[in-house]
């Protein structure tokens, strides 16, 4: 995890995850194949510390805890606490977030009902309201 620690300061330092960064990052935490809780876990605090949030760094994120939330296709209680966690360690819920929690469902072979009561409970946050200009 050193060489990521070293990374995810030089990110900060810099406000955003430029691509060759994404590259780096892919390399490093999927060098086995998958994404273990400690590797998600730095994500998630990447995430949190990034100023500015690429698409690609975007799409990169949520497709890393996906394969990891998904590894073995169900989303049981310890992964939906964890979701819990990383969603809702701000208290709002991110337009992102909820589309993430929709994505999951589509995808996982099984859900519990865990899960579908986080996917519920998704439903009661107001969308974002984001302004243009000044």
């Amino acid at each position: 995890m050193a060489n990521l620690r070293e990374l995810e300061e030089r990110v900060v330092a810099n406000g955003r995850v430029e691509g060759h960064e994404i590259r780096l990052l892919r390399e490093l935490l999927y060098a086995d194949g998958k994404i273990d809780r400690e590797e998600a876990d730095f994500l998630v605090v990447l995430h949190k510390r990034v100023q500015y949030r690429t698409h690609s760094f975007e799409e990169f994120f949520y497709n890393a805890i996906k394969d990891h939330i998904l590894a073995d296709g169900r989303i049981g209680a310890e992964e939906t606490a964890w979701l819990r966690q990383m969603i809702f360690r701000d208290d709002k819920l991110e337009d992102e977030e909820r589309k993430f929690l929709h994505r999951l469902k589509g995808e996982a072979k099984q859900v519990g009902p865990e899960f579908e009561a986080l996917l519920v409970e998704s439903m009661k946050y107001p969308p974002e309201r984001r302004t243009a200009g000044p």
